[in-house]
């Protein structure tokens, strides 16, 4: 460490002064460079601090040349007596502002290799306190480089001017896709306009007794999403059930094929029509799937890590994930579920978490499920953004008035209002449909 910090870290000062210089030359070229900076990025503190300034100024609609940068650098405190000066200095080692982007991917470059010698440090020193396995340093030099991968800092503060920038993206995007919802489409519209959509970064429990059809329903928002977004990655972590067994799940739902007859090869040449037909387009979409039912939230995080283009992460299910040697079940389900959302904001992706509801829901008159039914921990609850309770009456009572429907109760949402939303049970072909409502 010591080592490193006495080594001059790269930087390239000229393409620093040429990028100022640029933008002095022509100053609508700040809207290009801010697809590329930041104002960390500039070695120089002089470069950074008319950086930021400049940054502000763009923020609020302001023209920016010489006259006005050293006006408001003037305003803001941070202007020197040697400004206009160094101002000079920059226009002369500019050759053009044409280059401007030539100039601002090598102060980008210089930047990112003196994150890769920070990261570096701070894993050496890690290593140095002697503190943690080797599975946790793994973990700690694994989430420095993944951060640096993605173009951004591991945590620390963010300016607000950088976070605006960010939503202003956001927003353009949301405008030119035109769609009514800000996240990945589930495939049932009511509850997409109800949640807004899978949004990145969430964490949403799905939630059941055994036996309801959780995993189907898992599965239906999966092939959607994967269908939806061909060239992302949608991940699928199962515990309970093999690959070959939730992809001929899959099959049955998407060739409307009796899940029986898949299971006994029992098909007419118009089912293998239809499965073939099927078969042709998932495998055109990004699903892949693990089964390793010893699997932590560290390995599935350590692997998502790795996949670029991810779109969706789909865990099946909690209480059956490793919790790593923790002997105190409350506690580990505390960890693993806060795990998950960092996990979810980590990676900037949805988090679908299947999850077992608790004995009490059953031994109520009315067994449609409440957020205190989450079995184990109140983190659970606490950590979620979205918590979807799946309710059908015919699993608790054979006599039951309508069979085969369904609700999916939204119990907690952090993006709108809790409501339900009414589906249809396809056994057959293990899978969910929303139900069509119409009004007089």
């Amino acid at each position: 460490m010591d080592t490193l910090q006495s080594l001059s870290l790269p930087h390239d000062t000229t393409a620093e002064q040429a990028v100022i210089g640029s933008i002095l030359m022509h100053g609508a070229s700040i809207a290009d460079v801010l697809d590329v900076l930041r104002p960390d990025d500039f070695y120089s503190e002089t470069n950074r601090e008319i950086f930021t300034v400049i940054l502000s100024m763009f923020n609020y609609g302001q023209p920016i040349d010489a006259v006005t940068l050293i006006d408001e650098m003037r305003k803001q405190g941070v202007a020197k007596t040697n400004t206009p000066e160094y101002f000079t200095q920059l226009l002369s080692v500019t050759p053009t502002w044409r280059n401007v982007m030539t100039y601002a991917k090598i102060v980008s470059d210089k930047a990112r290799v003196r994150a890769i010698a920070e990261a570096a440090g701070e894993i050496s020193a890690k290593i140095a306190e002697g503190e943690g396995g080797a599975e946790e340093m793994l973990e700690f030099a694994e989430r420095k480089i993944y951060a640096l991968r993605q173009g951004r800092g591991a945590g620390g503060l963010t300016p607000v001017s950088d976070i605006i920038l960010n939503v202003y993206d956001q927003l353009r995007e949301l405008a030119d896709s035109g769609s009514s919802i800000s996240g990945l489409a589930t495939g049932m519209s009511r509850l997409d306009n109800v949640i807004m959509g899978l949004n990145s970064s969430d964490l949403i429990l799905l939630a059941s007794r055994p036996g309801v059809g959780k995993t189907s329903l898992a599965l239906n928002v999966l092939v959607n999403v994967a269908k939806h977004e061909p060239e992302k990655v949608a991940a699928y972590f199962s515990l309970e059930m093999s690959k070959e067994q939730l992809v001929s799940r899959i099959l049955s739902g998407e060739a409307f094929i009796d899940s029986k007859k898949l299971r006994t090869g029992r098909l007419n040449a118009d089912d293998w029509r239809r499965l073939g037909s099927a078969a042709s387009i998932l495998s055109k979409t990004g699903i892949r799937i693990d089964d390793n039912s010893m699997i932590s939230v560290a390995e599935i995080n350590s692997q998502c890590r790795r996949i670029d283009n991810l779109a969706l992460v789909v865990i099946d299910y909690l209480q059956l994930m490793n919790s790593q040697g923790s002997e105190n079940r409350l506690q580990a389900v505390s960890e693993m579920s806060r795990m998950m959302k960092l996990m979810a904001m980590e990676l900037k992706v949805p988090v679908i978490c299947c999850c077992q509801l608790s004995r009490a829901s059953v031994q109520r008159e009315n067994k449609r499920p409440v957020l205190s039914d989450l079995r184990e921990s109140g983190s659970l609850e606490q950590d979620a953004d979205i918590v979807l309770g799946l309710y059908r009456e015919d699993a608790f009572k054979q006599d039951a008035e309508e069979h085969n429907s369904a609700e999916l109760i939204v119990l907690k949402n952090r993006h709108g209002e809790t409501t339900s939303v009414k589906l249809q049970w396809l056994p057959e072909y293990t899978t969910y449909t929303e139900v069509e409502e119409r009004y007089d």
